[in-house]
């Protein structure tokens, strides 16, 4: 078993676990938001599929436009109406003009196009007050051509990613199965929003803060009931569960009589990592059990959504194939004094804004890992060096919260 691994050692071997799924299901478009696509696609046609206009008005040709001014106006014959989806039939011959609208096929012998507003309309007749361009003529292919991949295996399903899809013709996606992640909250003290909380107790905060988590990141979070501080409860529990890609516990990691994951996979499980040097977050646990992977989250609130954030994030990307990063580093300008650790790489919560052409961040206050509300109040980590604090004005390495400014999606 290794122990007190750096941060990059310890995601090494986390990552290592994370074999890419290979289950791809046919999903509609309306079900697609949020998953990974499974295979390229091309594109099944071309748009526009011919030239069109991409304003109102009128298509003429440029030479019969030219020296047109409010001065001197141009009047064209107008022959016919183009409306989108209801193209003209006929072409253009020299002084005549067809009313288009955006998105209408250009006519045939039309090279040109003059918005309303720079027209006068007269009966069968046009005033033009400029002359006509192609300057607002969208040409065939413009945005897609038939054949070409636009979309690639392990894209992200944004909205404007299933909107492209859609245009290229698809009613019906190949996305990644989602993971199937556990989250198991310990502890003798732990109780269930909603009862009475006796002398001593805390309410149940990080099975749904990390099942929110485990959810945001493109998983489906299999919530597991609470478990008592009793290693063969515990057993009989992962017995039963069904089958998982990652099984996430909370407590139970560190050194005491009752840190019972810890107990367990150590007598029957395989502990690949025990202890990372950073704050908080340090007595983060990586194993396997059955061959299922078991990731150790500490009890305290903080430390549980941290090391999801830095460890459990990404091994759900990979499992997904994602052509995204899980998350990302950007600068920021400390407005406030962020204390380091003297041995270990630290992460404080800090709130984070745009102001002044650039990413400024301010401390959330109390830096302790049992302070939940920083998760709350905060939308980034700040990141410090072992033994390296950070004062009002210096240039600090930042990692916004998924959903945030600069976010990693």
């Amino acid at each position: 078993m290794k122990q007190n691994l750096t941060l990059e050692a310890a995601l090494e071997i986390v990552l290592e676990q994370a074999k890419p799924l290979e289950e791809v299901e046919q999903l509609p478009l309306t079900a697609a938001y949020g998953g990974v696509l499974g295979a390229d696609l091309l594109s099944k046609v071309s748009h526009p599929d011919t030239d069109d206009t991409a304003v109102d008005g009128y298509a003429c040709r440029a030479a019969d436009s030219q020296g047109a001014g409010v001065g001197n106006p141009v009047r064209l014959k107008v022959v016919g109406q183009s409306p989108a989806g209801k193209p003209f039939a006929g072409g253009i011959g020299p002084g005549e003009a067809v009313q288009v609208f955006t998105g209408a096929p250009l006519p045939k012998g039309a090279d040109a196009v003059i918005r309303v507003e720079d027209t006068l309309r007269e009966g069968d007749f046009v005033w033009l007050m400029k002359p006509a361009s192609s300057t607002d003529i969208r040409h065939k292919g413009d945005d897609l051509v038939m054949g070409q991949v636009y979309l690639r295996k392990g894209d992200f399903l944004t909205p404007g990613r299933v909107g492209l899809a859609a245009a290229m013709g698809y009613d019906r996606l190949p996305v990644i199965r989602r993971p199937r992640v556990g989250v198991l909250a310990t502890g003798d003290e732990v109780v269930e929003p909603g009862r009475p909380l006796p002398y001593g107790g805390v309410y149940n905060s990080n099975s749904y803060s990390v099942a929110g988590l485990v959810e945001e990141a493109g998983a489906e979070a299999v919530l597991l009931p609470k478990l008592a501080d009793d290693v063969e409860r515990l057993r009989l529990q992962l017995q039963q569960t069904g089958p998982l890609d990652l099984l996430v516990t909370t407590g139970g990691v560190s050194m005491g009589e009752y840190d019972i994951v810890r107990q367990l996979l150590e007598r029957e499980g395989e502990i690949l990592f025990w202890k990372v040097r950073i704050q908080p977050g340090g007595p983060l646990l990586f194993a396997t059990w059955n061959g299922l992977p078991l990731m150790g989250l500490p009890g305290n609130p903080v430390s549980a959504m941290v090391t999801f954030l830095l460890f459990g994030r990404p091994f759900i990307f990979k499992r997904l194939g994602r052509n995204d990063p899980p998350y990302h580093r950007l600068q920021a300008l400390a407005e406030s004094a962020f204390e380091a650790n003297p041995t270990r790489q630290a992460y404080r919560r800090a709130i984070l804004r745009w102001e002044g052409g650039g990413f400024r961040a301010v401390s959330t206050g109390n830096q302790s890992s049992a302070v939940l509300r920083s998760m709350a109040v905060g939308n980034a980590l700040v990141v410090l060096e072992a033994g390296r604090s950070a004062r009002v004005g210096d240039v600090v390495e930042v990692i916004p919260f998924p959903g945030s400014a600069g976010c990693w999606r």
